[in-house]
């Protein structure tokens, strides 16, 4: 058997061009748009909110419409740990895309926090409220809640932040190609 050794490897090279948030409600495309969107360049990751909530196998808080402090600070505590992630392959070459539902400005001013010093872009994923509806329901995965107020929630505290996609109309390659020519 040969000898293997990362002696002396390299693990972090030139930055990554870019570092990208994707937002929106539940529904929006965030996870399906982010994965497309990592794979459109040679190294890309794709980092979702939803699965790094799922490593907290005992005493999860999912985020709820009712008031739950625990769960925020789980929210918090996703987004610390995709920053951290997006960070690390930033510095190794490799455009993170990170995927989260974010509508309040306290929530993404944690995230800029976060990534600051960063070539963030944040694109923002907000089809018509009766599309989104309508995803929800041919989707396989399953909320617990019905989302949809978020859609206020959103287009109040984050108007004017990032650049904002409608992709009601669009397929997902066109909604990646969208955000690629804003760039």
């Amino acid at each position: 058997m040969p000898e293997t050794s990362f002696q002396g490897q390299i693990v972090d090279t030139e930055p990554a061009s870019d570092v990208f948030l994707v937002i929106g409600i539940p529904g929006s495309g965030k996870s399906s748009v982010s994965a497309a969107l990592a794979r459109r360049f040679p190294l890309g990751a794709h980092i979702e909110g939803d699965h790094l909530q799922d490593l907290i196998v005992a005493g999860g808080h999912l985020p709820s419409p009712d008031e739950d402090l625990e769960a925020d600070r789980q929210l918090l505590l996703r987004a610390r740990n995709a920053s951290v992630l997006a960070r690390s392959f930033h510095a190794a070459g490799v455009v993170p895309v990170i995927d989260d539902v974010v509508v309040r400005r306290a929530h993404l001013e944690f995230y800029r926090e976060q990534l600051k010093d960063l070539p963030l872009r944040l694109i923002v994923l907000a089809p018509a409220a009766d599309v989104v509806s309508r995803r929800v329901a041919e989707r396989d995965k399953v909320l617990a809640d019905d989302w949809s107020f978020l859609d206020d929630a959103l287009r109040n505290e984050l108007a004017g932040e990032g650049t904002w996609f409608d992709s009601s109309d669009l397929t997902l390659e066109e909604t990646v190609d969208a955000v690629l020519a804003k760039g």
